[in-house]
Order: C-alpha cells, then structure tokens, then sequence
C-alpha cells in the first residue's frame, strides 16, 4: 500500500465520514471507528512502550543523583516524581478523546490532544518544546550508547592490562557506528511496527538495571558497610557553590529518568478498545512507573550505599565495577540494545510530523508519497519511501555530528530532563485536563492543579540552571571531536 493511495482500502461509507475525524462512525472487524486499521495494543504493549522509554540511560546517573541530595532528599524526590509522573499522566492519558472518553474525536499526537483542548499559540509552543525535546533525547541516547560500546572495550583492556593501561579511546567511532545502526532502524515506518523492538529493548533495560544493582548489593556487602549521608555529598569534596549547582543538576537527571509524558498520546493510539484506552493507559502508566520506581530506587539506593561521594556520573561505564568485566560486558551491550530500540520509540513522533506535514503540503510528489517495492525472499516485500530514506537518514546523520560536539552525558541528561519535564510532563496536561473536565476557575481542584504546576516550574528552573552551569564547566576542557575517556 503506498502512501499516495491510502483511501482505496478504507471501506467508502467508513473512509468518507472519517477524513476530518470529526465524528466517531461505526467500527467494523478490520477498522476502528476513525476508519483506521484496527488497532491491537494492550496493557502489557504499552507498558512495554513506556518501560523502553523510562527505563533508559537515565537509571544510570542516578546513584550520582542520590549523591548529590543524600539519603534523606535522594529517594524523596525519586518518589515525588513518580507520584507525579503518573498523576500527570493519568491526566493526559484522559485527553486522547475529546468529549466522550469512549467515543470522542481521537487525538493522534500529543500536539493533536492540545490542539483540541487548548488551541491557538499554545500548540505551537507545544510543538516547538516536544520536538526538540525528541531530538534532545536522541542526542543524549547517541552519547550514552557510545560510552557504554567503549566501556565494553575499555574493561576488556583494563583486565587484560591488569589496570596499567589507562585504556584511553575516541568517542567518535562508537557514535558513527550507533548512528549507522539508526539510520537502518528508522525506516520502520511507524509505532505500531515498532513493537516487537520494544519489547526487545524493554528486557534489555531490565537486564543491565538488575545487574547493576547487583553489583552494587555485592560492593556493599563485600564491604560490610553503607556509604552516603544524609545530606549527600560533604563540602571539601565540592566546594559550597559547586554542591548547589550539582544538587539541582540532580533533579534534572531524576527527571529524566521519569520523562515520557511526550510520547504518551502516541503510544496510547495503538491501543484497542474496548476497554477505553483511557483506562487501558492508566492501568499501564501504574504497571510501568511501579515498576521503574522499585528498580530506580534499588539502584540509586544501593550504588550511593557502594561508592557514597564517590558515585560515578554513569554507573557502569564511570568504572566504579570493574569486576567481574565479563559481566560488565554484558550490560554495557545490554544498554546498547536498548537505546537503539529507545531512540526509535522516541523519535518515531518527530518522523511522522515531518512526513504528515511533507504529505499535505506536496500531495501531488512522487518523491514524498509514492512507496517502492522491494521484494526480499522468504518475507513480504520492503516498502521504501526515498523521502523518509532521505530525511530520517539527515535526522540520524545530524544528531550524530552534535553528540560528537557535545559528549557531556550527565549534563546533557539533566538539561533534557529540565526542560522536557515541567512543559510536557506538568503543564500541559494540566491546562488540557481542566479544560477538558471544565474545571471552573478558582476552584479547589483548580488551586491544587496549578499549586502543582507552579512547584514544578521552579523545580525545572533549578534543574535547568544547574545542568547549564555544568555544561559551561565541562566546555572548559573537552574539545569537539575529539572525546577521549
């Protein structure tokens, strides 16, 4: 089926009414009630979904997190922002459908939903901060994925070298090598192809994430002691200015940890009904930040309990474990997996805007619309797009050449974490939700939703702060394109 001709396998009486999804219609076996083909997700798919998405190079920053606060802050706010990650989302998750949660217009995008409950220059700005959020995250998983190759290559020589060598090596290979791999990945043509490597990169998540929080409960025990305090790292070990700045860097890189607001509409649209997929995605939302906030505080927890001041910005590629380094090995390439997979759930959104808006604006081109047909042997044949061979392929090539120019990963992660989390994670689905349950001003419940909202912007201003504070410390020695560690 090719892109150009998508109305000729719609039923007519289906297809007709269901162009502008201005109203719901009937649905039939093979459609649902937008005229789409009927959509298959589950609980547990979404839940895959959301788990490659959370569960990514972000568990790895946050014994360093958990350093910076201490004993008592560390696993307070782990647990503050997963009550409201899921708060917030259970909110959004109400906004697919506009009107009646069961048989309202559905939203596609997250940009769909706000457009429906908000309107005017708000979608824009939306737009403008999820988008280059999405393209944010993929620089990050880019530069995570790269220090985790060269960790692989790194333990190899440290155990050969008996620790002599330093072992030093160039980031740049590593991040070519993750971005040749995308370029490849990201002709899969949407979400709903994309399950199968969900799933794929959400046992790869659970396998380093475990490992390193063995490691950790195996540090501790051998050393028969809990590092740590309660207030985090000591001053003499920073300085007073310093401890600030990396305390709120932290709450950017917790945030991190949690952010997937912006792709949650997205995942939500390849879920059945009935039931609603409201409350499909909420039951997934409890499965998935349950279980993402159990592994981030074992690991936080027990990796601060291992190294106490001394926590590494990146658990398993910072070279606090180097044995036993067969073991390492296998989670570093876990984490590889992983991100391969998660860069793709995360920049599938960004992909389809690009092409959506390509299709209504040269809706006559060849070159944007029309598939071509590769037969390949033994399987169904490829349908290849050159203009999403060509753009997704500058998309890839583009974010590779800026993680080459800026291999700061904790930095990186906590800047991203800051700005993608009030907007995406808070504000907007508060504003959709209260104008969606037409919550009257000055309300109890209205109070509340922007008491929360306005915490959660300082938060953000503190975390972005800090992380900006730590980039303009890291620019003072690295040079671009030239990244050893």
């Amino acid at each position: 089926m090719t892109m150009g001709d998508n109305n000729t396998h719609f039923p007519p009486q289906i297809y007709a009414l269901s162009v502008d999804n201005t109203m719901p219609q009937p649905a039939s076996k093979w459609y649902d009630d937008d005229g789409r083909p009927k959509r298959t997700g589950t609980v547990w798919t979404a839940s895959a979904h959301i788990i490659t998405a959370v569960i990514g190079s972000g568990v790895l920053s946050l014994a360093w997190a958990v350093a910076q606060l201490g004993w008592i802050a560390g696993p307070a706010v782990m647990i503050l922002f997963s009550l409201v990650t899921y708060y917030t989302s259970s909110l959004l998750s109400a906004c697919y459908r506009t009107g009646d949660p069961d048989n309202g217009k559905r939203n596609y995008t997250y940009m769909d939903a706000v457009r429906s409950n908000l309107g005017g220059g708000k979608v824009k700005i939306c737009g403008y901060v999820q988008y280059l959020n999405l393209f944010g995250v993929a620089i990050g998983y880019t530069i995570a994925s790269s220090i985790s190759m060269m960790a692989v290559q790194r333990s190899n020589c440290f155990h050969k070298s008996g620790g002599k060598d330093k072992c030093e090596m160039n980031a740049n290979p590593y991040m070519i090598a993750f971005g040749v791999a995308e370029i490849f990945l990201s002709q899969i043509p949407d979400f709903d192809q994309l399950w199968w490597l969900s799933i794929v990169a959400a046992v790869m998540s659970f396998t380093y994430s475990t490992i390193g929080l063995g490691l950790g409960i195996g540090k501790v025990a051998e050393s028969g002691k809990v590092r740590g305090s309660l207030t985090g790292i000591s001053i003499g070990t920073v300085t007073e200015t310093q401890k600030i700045w990396r305390s709120f860097q932290a709450l950017g890189d917790i945030a991190f940890a949690y952010s997937y607001s912006l792709i949650l509409i997205e995942i939500q649209d390849t879920v059945k009904s009935p039931p609603s997929e409201a409350k499909t995605m909420r039951r997934a939302t409890v499965i998935s930040v349950a279980v993402t906030t159990v592994f981030y505080m074992l690991c936080g927890c027990f990796g601060y309990a291992a190294f106490g001041d001394m926590s590494p910005g990146n658990l398993l590629t910072g070279f606090g474990f180097y044995n036993p380094y067969w073991l390492i090995d296998i989670a570093n390439v876990a984490i590889v997996v992983h991100l391969i997979g998660a860069y793709q759930v995360y920049c599938q959104p960004l992909f389809a805007f690009v092409e959506k808006a390509a299709n209504q604006r040269y809706p006559d081109s060849d070159f944007i619309t029309k598939d071509i047909k590769i037969p390949i042997p033994g399987f169904k044949p490829l349908n290849l797009n050159l203009f999403r061979l060509v753009w997704r392929s500058i998309f890839v090539v583009l974010t590779t050449v800026i993680s080459m120019l800026l291999p700061f990963f904790n930095d990186i992660v906590g800047l991203l974490g800051a700005l993608g989390f009030w907007p995406l994670t808070v504000y907007f689905p508060v504003e959709m939700y209260i104008a969606q349950m037409k919550i009257p001003k000055w309300s109890t419940r209205w109070l509340c939703l922007q008491i929360l909202s306005g915490a959660c912007l300082i938060i953000t201003i503190a975390a972005a702060a800090g992380s900006i504070a730590g980039v303009i410390d890291d620019l003072k020695t690295m040079k671009p394109f030239q990244t050893t560690y």
